[in-house]
């Protein structure tokens, strides 16, 4: 059957079609529910691996985040710029962690489409036909519609078989499997009904169906505090300080260990009031999917903290070995200071030291010159050297090359 093209359908159509197979093998809501929800689960997994890498890359990078906002706590754009040069170095985006997470969370939107719409993704039925299924049931019973028609699918599912002949007779084009409808009924609790919140209201009844439907958004709740907390001590025990040792006080005191904090209470009560709003099915949905992220979170922690304990280990290393370089340099400086305590220096100077070189290999020279002479019996013949211009024989040009002592002599010294 072909249905409008909508952007929602690139998630709808699929997953409806599989929630519709997995109906079709076990011919029971429920178990096609938990069946869907672990295979969605397994589908999102390489999603949720990106984000758990994510969140544990900038987990482990808290102690540095707050050297770095301590350090430049009074210049808000140098500590921007420290911040972006940490995240590059280490390979890790801003909000990398928040967008993975995010993007399960919109795929869920859409699966409430495929939950709530069972005529259309479950019995394969046209909006055309589902909409005439919803007229005819609700002209044949209209008390079984609550005033909410959102999730008059759900509803009507349930009460076609009872209106079989009704539908038969105004829907020429309804198929026989579609007039076989949907049982929701799973271990006695009927998972297409809206669970009741006030048990001390005049519609509840003290049965398994209205308390188990009572129990499934409850349960589903709890598991989600339990799977963010498990999520949150694994995260914990990544935080490593730049040495790569863990750091467990400023994982404790971290702000992304506040805001999980806060997180761990929110969004459970959050599901647990859309739970009392929806069709039990999809508290299930959220149950199951829960204690699946409750099994696959610690096993993907394991696996890249081994990762990035290896990591930590180099940088654990390479930091000891500049302590090691660190401390040689510094025992070095204390012999010479102890060999010199009063710190005086000698001209040491580049050039200094090459006029000195020069110098002495030019009287070695000169002595071995000498040397030879004599053992040769070559006497030297005195010579008149004239004497330099300035006076001083190692600085022979110090007053120029054109200096002339009689440029100011008198004219009678002259004639």
């Amino acid at each position: 059957m072909f249905l409008a093209f909508q952007l929602s359908d690139i998630i709808t159509v699929p997953f409806g079609w599989l929630l519709a197979q997995l109906y079709h093998l076990t011919n029971n809501y429920g178990v096609a529910m938990i069946l869907f929800a672990i295979l969605v689960q397994l589908i999102l997994m390489p999603i949720n691996a990106k984000s758990k890498k994510s969140m544990m890359k900038m987990s482990r990078l808290t102690p540095r985040i707050q050297d770095i906002q301590a350090r430049y706590a009074n210049d808000p754009q140098k500590q921007n710029e420290m911040m972006q040069k940490l995240y590059q170095d280490e390979g890790v985006s801003m909000g990398g962690g928040c967008v993975w997470s995010l993007i399960p969370m919109l795929i869920l939107f859409p699966l409430f489409a495929v939950i709530r719409q069972p005529i259309t993704y479950i019995l394969l039925e046209s909006e055309e036909i589902t909409s005439q299924i919803i007229s005819v049931i609700k002209t044949a019973a209209p008390d079984i519609f609550s005033s909410n028609s959102y999730y008059d699918q759900v509803i009507a599912a349930q009460a076609i078989p009872q209106f079989a002949n009704e539908l038969r007779a105004a829907i020429p084009g309804i198929s026989e499997f579609a007039l076989a409808g949907i049982n929701f009924n799973f271990l006695g609790i009927n998972l297409g009904m809206i669970p009741q919140f006030n048990v001390f209201s005049a519609s509840w009844v003290w049965d398994w169906a209205h308390i188990g439907a009572f129990l499934i958004p409850m349960v589903s709740a709890g598991s989600q505090v339990l799977q963010m907390w498990i999520s949150q001590k694994t995260n914990d025990s990544v935080i490593t300080d730049e040495k790569g040792v863990q750091d467990k006080e400023t994982a404790k005191n971290s702000q992304q260990n506040q805001s999980m904090k806060v997180m761990m209470w929110t969004m459970p009560l959050m599901s647990l009031w859309i739970g009392f709003t929806v069709a039990a099915g999809l508290s299930l949905y959220w149950f199951v999917g829960g204690v699946v992220r409750m099994i696959s979170d610690p096993i993907m922690t394991n696996h890249y903290r081994k990762i990035y304990d290896a990591e930590d280990a180099v940088r654990l290393q390479k930091a000891m070995e500049e302590d090691r370089i660190e401390a040689e340099k510094e025992r070095i400086r204390a012999e010479r200071r102890a060999a010199n305590p009063d710190g005086i220096t000698t001209n040491t100077s580049k050039k200094k030291l090459q006029k000195q070189q020069r110098d002495q290999e030019q009287a070695e020279k000169a002595a071995a010159a000498k040397e030879y002479a004599a053992r040769k019996g070559i006497v030297e013949d005195a010579q008149e050297t004239d004497s330099c211009l300035s006076g001083i024989p190692s600085r022979p040009f110090c007053k120029g090359r054109n200096y002339d002592p009689n440029r100011y002599a008198s004219k009678s010294t002259e004639e």
